[in-house]
Formats: structure tokens, C-alpha cells, sequence
């Protein structure tokens, strides 16, 4: 049960930023792996739908020390449909909102819950423009684009603190999440590179139940929240029509501080993930349809991570957008 649970958390938590956002931000088409959804500059508004399997395989201890555990067939399913809509030529605004299956598969029983996720409203103003030049001539070449945003997280999932029983029932946090973003890329064609850059805070709440009993009350704050992503990729032009496919390898980092109850602070309760990630994404001649598949591995080894479970994370997603 608590290994369960703490997955099922988890799972939630991290999903939100496991490939960088640059994957779909700083490519031309809009396609990508990310969470957040950014328009390219002729876009007016934007529609996606991506599929994502998480399959457990083991966790990092609080010492960092991998832990295989044969015999648990956890896995999470989610649907996230997501919008963007341009409201001034440099500034945009978006809104993921996941469907979450969870199922539990254990030696001798298993569980099965689903509903909604949290909800990730995102507003993003593109400071600097990039021209994505083919040939480094002059300075002005080398400029990247650079785009910054907030990102709050509502907690329309079910979580601890709502009527539930289980720990297989969550598939939020119940927590409000306020993220500052910064998105770096480039691109020389054929090659384009991009940094993401997050950290975010929650809103200290209080509790009173926890899985359908009373408790108590009391005030809970999760810890800050730091990510980073850092990914390189190649597009290949199809034939003389336009087309792309653009490949993409990544490097993620995800780090969570300590719990506070009542203002003092639960030693390890934070965790650490780091991951790698490939991606694969094709645009349409006319760029408007795009659509990827994703992969995202955390290497089941010592020192990858701490207090956080290991898994592979599957998308495959398509966009559409209005100009």
C-alpha cells in the first residue's frame, strides 16, 4: 500500500516536467514531448492530445540506492488534452488538463482507479526571437530565442485529502503550484539545442482528512520544486515539400525539498530524479498536423535518484494548429 501510494504521488508529480519543454517549444512545427504547449509565431491557437504509459521498474532509496522489486506491475495511463491560444503577437496562454488511469498489480492482488488529473494553466511572453539561421554570419546568428512564463498547477485531481480510502485512488497532489520558466533554444539548421529552466513553490494548506478519516488539524506545505532540462536535436528534411522529422535526445533533472508540517520541516521527504529522454517528431508540409513519440528512461542504478521510483515513460502525441 505504501509503496503504491507513494508511486501513484510520484507519478503525478513528475510527469509534469520529464522531457523539457523546449522539445516542443523550439520546434518550428510544434511538435515535441513536453507538457507545455507553446505556439510558434503564425500560430493563433493550438489543439493537442498525447497518450502517456509509465511503467515502474523498482526506486531509489533516501541513501540513492536502487531497488529492484519483482513481483509489482504498477503502471499509470494518461490522456492529456491541452489548448493554447494566442493574446498579443509576443504573448500566449495554455491549459493541460490530464486523465489519469492507475492500476496495481501485485503477487497476490491488485487495484485499479482512474479520474482527472491536476490541471496546469501556463501564460508565456516570448522576450527574444530566434531566426534560426542555416550559416553563422554575424552575431545577430547566434542570438537564441528566449521565452519566460508562470505555470500554476490547480489540483482538480483526487488526492489523499479528498474522500478517498486508498492510496491506489490519487491521481492528483491537492496542492497549488506557482512555477517561474524560462525556455533557452537555438537553432542552426540542421541543429537546434534548448535549456529549460523551472522552479516552483506550493501554497501551504491546511489538513484535516487524510483517506476518508479525520484527522487532526494541521498545516502542510510541500517542498520547493527545481527542474532543469537540457536537449539536442536534428532535423531532416523530406524530400523538396518541406516535410520534417526531427530527432531529439535530452537530459532531465527533478529535485523536490523536504515536507513541512506545521512549519517544521520532514527529513527526507524530498526526492531527486534524473533522466534521459528520446524523442521523434513529424510536421506536415503546411506545418499545421504534427505528431511525435517519446521515450523517457530513468537509468535503474545507484545515485540516479533518491526517494523517487524508477520508470519509463511512453508518449505518442498530435497537434493541430490554427493560424
Amino acid at each position: 500500500m505504501l509503496i503504491a501510494g507513494k508511486f501513484c504521488a510520484a507519478l503525478i508529480l513528475g510527469a509534469a516536467l520529464i522531457f523539457p519543454l523546449s522539445a516542443r517549444a523550439g520546434s518550428c512545427c510544434g511538435g515535441g514531448s513536453g507538457t507545455a504547449l507553446l505556439l510558434p509565431s503564425y500560430y493563433t491557437s493550438m489543439i493537442d492530445m498525447s497518450v502517456d504509459v509509465e511503467k515502474y521498474n523498482g526506486l531509489w532509496n533516501t541513501r540513492g540506492e536502487y531497488i529492484a522489486q519483482p513481483g509489482y506491475h504498477l503502471w499509470q495511463y494518461r490522456l492529456n488534452l491541452g489548448l493554447a491560444q494566442r493574446l498579443s503577437p509576443r504573448w500566449q496562454t495554455s491549459i493541460m488538463v490530464p486523465y489519469v488511469w492507475n492500476y496495481n498489480g501485485y503477487p497476490n492482488s491488485a487495484s485499479r482507479s482512474n479520474g482527472i488529473g491536476d490541471t496546469t494553466v501556463n501564460v508565456w511572453y516570448e522576450a527574444v526571437d530566434d531566426k534560426s539561421a542555416w550559416k553563422i554570419r554575424s552575431l545577430k546568428d547566434m542570438v537564441p530565442s528566449v521565452t519566460i512564463g508562470a505555470s500554476l498547477l490547480v489540483p482538480t485531481g483526487i488526492s489523499p485529502y479528498d474522500d478517498v480510502t486508498s492510496s491506489f485512488d490519487i491521481t492528483g497532489r491537492g496542492f497549488y503550484r506557482l512555477d517561474g520558466n524560462i525556455l533557452i533554444s537555438k537553432t542552426v539548421n540542421p541543429w537546434t539545442t534548448a535549456l529549460s529552466l523551472a522552479y516552483g513553490t506550493y501554497i501551504e494548506r491546511s489538513v484535516n482528512r487524510e483517506y476518508g478519516k479525520y484527522v487532526e488539524p494541521y498545516q502542510k506545505q510541500l517542498g520547493d520544486r527545481a527542474s532543469a532540462s537540457l536537449s539536442l536535436g536534428y532535423i531532416y528534411y523530406i524530400g523538396t515539400g518541406g516535410d520534417k522529422l526531427t530527432g531529439t535526445g535530452s537530459f532531465s533533472y527533478l529535485r523536490e525539498a523536504d515536507t513541512t508540517y506545521n512549519g517544521v520541516r520532514e527529513p527526507n521527504s524530498g526526492f531527486r530524479k534524473e533522466s534521459f529522454g528520446a524523442s521523434l517528431a513529424y510536421a506536415s508540409t503546411d506545418h499545421d498536423w504534427s505528431a511525435r513519440l517519446s521515450w523517457n528512461h530513468a537509468v535503474r542504478q545507484d545515485g540516479w535518484g533518491d526517494n523517487f521510483p524508477t520508470t519509463d515513460i511512453y508518449t505518442v502525441g498530435v497537434s493541430y494548429g490554427f493560424r
